[in-house]
């Protein structure tokens, strides 16, 4: 099989580990958020925004990696659900990886709160100030953050079935670091 690459790039494994923190980082954190009213929640909102956008970058940047790169095929075996299932997913995810800064930034938008960057940096609001307009996008931030977590959770899940049930190389694909199969001898 020539020319068929059985691993993602250094470039779209560092994405997807650097993504993987600070998703589960910004999970962690907004559950903080809606759990306290404490002085923390100031801290925790001082990090979310400036993360969500992080994450938003890195999102566009992994999309064009992995639209130029594209990603290694599943195996022959893996039956034909699992591999819809696969692909459905993964669809999921960019979308909810993608979206939900979207609809935090039009949100904080819609309610004439800056999005403060680190070093003070303010974005410009993509939405007119609306108070109607900000309870829906608040409450769909909310509950898709709960779909995310699912979704989050499934992933995760089907890369340990892969890895210690299946041992199909697929989690090898995306491991951190090199697995035996992909390091060249030396000549």
């Amino acid at each position: 099989m020539i020319g068929v690459r059985q691993h993602f790039t250094p470039l779209q494994r560092l994405l997807h580990w650097l993504m993987a923190v600070c998703i589960l980082a910004m999970l962690f954190i907004g559950v903080g958020m809606v759990s306290t009213v404490m002085p923390k929640y100031l801290t925790l909102v001082s990090i979310h925004k400036p993360l969500g956008i992080a994450i938003l970058v890195l999102a566009l940047v992994r999309l064009g990696v992995r639209l130029r790169y594209g990603a290694p095929s599943l195996p022959a075996d893996l039956p034909e659900p699992m591999k819809l299932a696969a692909q459905l997913s993964h669809y999921a995810l960019y979308i909810l990886i993608i979206g939900m800064p979207l609809l935090g930034w039009g949100m904080l938008s819609a309610a004439a709160y800056p999005v403060v960057l680190f070093g003070g940096a303010h974005l410009p609001a993509i939405l007119p100030q609306s108070d109607g307009l900000h309870t829906l996008l608040w409450n769909a931030h909310f509950y898709l953050a709960f779909v995310f977590f699912a979704l989050v959770l499934l992933h995760i899940a089907a890369a340990l079935f892969h890895a210690l049930v299946r041992r199909d190389g697929v989690f090898d694909a995306m491991a951190p670091v090199p697995t035996h199969d992909e390091v060249v001898p030396a000549e």
